[in-house]
Formats: C-alpha cells, structure tokens, sequence
C-alpha cells in the first residue's frame, strides 16, 4: 500500500513516521503481512500517514484553494493536518495514541459491527433500542449515505442483527471485518486515553473549514479536543456532513476510494474525483482547475 508515496516522499515517510510511532511505516505497508498492517493501530497510522502525504503531493498541483475538507473517522485527523490544525508529527502521534487505545478497548470482549442496507439513521435506531430494551448492546455507529448505516456492538448483538436483520425490513446486512465495535460505548477508555493526549496540544487556525464527525457541521473555534474526544464513542455523521458542507466538487484524497462512493450517493449533483496516488494527482488538480 502506497508504494509511489513512500518513494516521492521519503522525508515523511521514513525516520521520522517511524521515530513517532515506534516501528517501520515502510516494511509494514509495503511487506506486511497483511494480518499485521490490518491491526487497528497499525492501519490507523497508516491510513493517516499514507493519505496526509497525498494530500501534500496533490496539493502542490491546485490552483485553488479547497473550501472545506471532511474525513470519516481516523480521516478527521487527516482533514485536520491538511489544514494546518496541527502539525505532521503531533497527528501522527495522536493516531498512534488513538490506535493503540482503540485495539486496547476491541482486545477486552468479542464485539463488531455491521452495515445494515436499505434502512435509514431513524429506522436503525429503533432496530438497535429494541436490542437494548431486552439487554442488548448494540448502536448506530456510521451513517455513511442513504440506505446505508453501520452498527456496532458486541459480538452476540451483531451475531442477532445479521440473522434477524431481514425481519426488521433491512434489505441486506453485512458483517464487517473490524477488531471492535468503534464509534460507540465499547470505546469509552480510548476516548478517555484520547482525550488526555488532546488536552495539551496546541491547535493552530484552520486554512480552511474542516467539518465534525461528530455534529456533521464545521469546527467551532476551541473545540478540536472535545470534538476528537467524543468522535471515539459517537457515530460519525458522514452523510450528514457531506450534504451540509454544500460543495459542487469533491475529491477523495489517499488510498483507495471508499468516501468518493459516499459522496456519489450522497450528493448526487455534485462531481466527484480520486486523488488516489502519483498517477491521478496531476490529472486529478488540472480537472479541477479547469472546471473553477
């Protein structure tokens, strides 16, 4: 994974990802296997190391600024660097911190999450407080565009709604293959680790907007701890987001291409692009250029 990033920007990339977070960002990403890069603190640091330097290289290519940015959960972070909220190596050492204290919290009792298809944030909802209502432990943990929300909690709970799930009007569920139940109360001590490491980081003004998962809406000036803290526990409102941050263009920036799909259902007048590595940035800038 991102192979091209690590050769065009061995400054971020190498000693000094590697100083921060303890092990070798390269060898991980680039040997595996695929079991260790798949491990919660490390996926997440690479997730935000691979993306933020593609940001930078796709960057150097816009002649426009970028009204807004957005990141679906570890992606927040991302969004943050990107706009100067803080700098490389604090990010990287927050999503270390985030990482480990997540896979900490997953490690202490089977739990999951499931993407449940065809059903709205509201219907979800009811789904999960009937669980609870019968001592169930399961929440709403991402609503990532319509029809499509994802629930989290222990692993009986995921195990009930993958079986009953069809019952309850859901068109399909689909387990996902994640560690824990992220973005709800099974996290409460890593939200707890995160918010200790948040207390004393200085935060620097935003070139530009960055939007909360939390509330779907911009950042209010002094809020980045408190919001970071809470988006551990609470469900990211990415659908929510996209739609109020009233945008004509989009472009996923880092691996792969799961937030443009969002996008495309979410926004369905707006254009969206992928800026995925070295081979789309230039490509990718110009078509934007062009159509400001």
């Amino acid at each position: 994974m991102g192979a091209d990033l690590f050769d065009a920007r061995p400054d971020l990339l190498g000693d000094v990802a590697d100083e921060v977070i303890g092990w070798s960002l390269r060898d991980v990403c680039l040997n595996g296997p695929q079991e260790e890069l798949t491990r919660t603190d490390r996926a997440q640091v690479a997730l935000f190391a691979l993306g933020y330097v593609a940001w930078t290289e796709f960057s150097k290519h816009l002649e426009i600024a970028p009204v807004a940015a957005a990141g679906h959960s570890l992606g927040e972070y991302t969004a943050l660097a990107a706009a100067g909220a803080f700098d490389y190596r604090t990010a990287l050492r927050l999503v270390s911190i985030r990482g480990l204290a997540m896979a900490a919290a997953a490690d202490r009792e089977p739990s999951g999450m499931a993407a449940l298809i065809g059903v709205d944030e509201e219907k979800a909802d009811a789904i999960s407080a009937e669980r609870r209502a019968v001592g169930g432990r399961i929440w709403v943990a991402n609503i990532n565009a319509p029809g499509q929300i994802v629930v989290a909690g222990g692993q009986a709970d995921i195990d009930w709604i993958v079986a009953k799930g069809a019952g309850f009007g859901v068109r399909r569920v689909i387990p996902l293959n994640v560690s824990g139940a992220f973005h709800s109360p099974f996290m409460a001590s890593a939200a707890s680790e995160v918010g200790i490491a948040l207390q004393d980081i200085a935060v620097a003004p935003f070139a530009f907007s960055v939007y909360a998962n939390v509330t779907g809406r911009p950042y209010p000036e002094g809020q980045v701890a408190d919001l970071l803290g809470r988006q551990v526990v609470e469900p990211v409102r990415f659908a929510e987001t996209l739609a109020n941050m009233d945008a004509d263009a989009f472009v996923h920036v880092g691996p792969g291409d799961v937030t443009a799909g969002m996008a495309r259902r979410t926004v369905k007048d707006a254009t969206v692009m992928v800026a995925g590595d070295t081979t789309t940035f230039a490509a990718t800038a110009r078509r934007l250029n062009e159509e400001r």
